[in-house]
């Protein structure tokens, strides 16, 4: 409970509810009130970050839990995508954290290509440079892995607990029953082990 007076970075909270705003979870209201409005007394946790620039306006950095903590520095995956898709041979883009002995994360970054484009060492730097000269060099990604898809649910989501769990180099991806397409799984294994 920490309010940033001008330009800055945090975490997005509400102070007062407005009309139209969610107001409840269906058949859960309790659960609304301790997720939401008690974590800082009676003030509404988003869940989102955040940042103000000097004029005022604000960017939703991405979600909290969407977060990585690379050598002590906060970066959102978001951010990062961001970076990597204004790259003209990028159509899409998924980075997760891997867990470091080092550096507490490594990012690791899942790119979908434009075309027939295909992966190149030269490539993978232009990216990094993308990355470097966005946010800096502490995002750059340890590793970027070419994939002709990502898993996503049948609304489209991307389920980044497989991304990290193919990072992880993990069996057990757990329940995959939700995804579009449950193929992409191997693909993305195969991508993972040529990476």
């Amino acid at each position: 409970d920490n309010p940033i007076e001008g330009a800055g970075k945090g975490n997005l909270v509400v102070t007062r509810p407005w009309p139209g705003m969610l107001r409840t979870i269906y058949k859960d209201p309790e659960r609304f009130r301790e997720t939401y409005w008690e974590r800082l007394g009676d003030k509404y946790f988003v869940e989102d970050g955040a940042e103000r620039d000097e004029d005022g306006y604000y960017t939703i950095t991405g979600r909290i839990d969407d977060v990585m903590n690379v050598s002590g520095h906060r970066i959102g995956t978001m951010e990062v995508e961001s970076a990597l898709v204004s790259h003209e041979a990028v159509v899409e883009s998924a980075v997760i954290g891997r867990h470091d002995e080092d550096k507490g994360q490594a990012i690791v970054a899942y790119v979908i290509l434009e075309g027939d484009r295909e992966g190149s060492e030269e490539l993978i730097k232009e990216l990094n440079d993308q990355v470097r000269k966005a946010i800096g060099p502490h995002a750059r990604p340890e590793e970027i892995i070419f994939t002709p898809d990502l898993p996503k649910t049948r609304s489209g989501k991307i389920m980044r607990r497989v991304l990290r769990g193919v990072a992880e180099g993990e069996d057990d991806l757990g329940d995959v029953s939700t995804l579009a397409d449950p193929s992409v799984v191997d693909d993305l294994k195969e991508a993972s082990s040529q990476g």
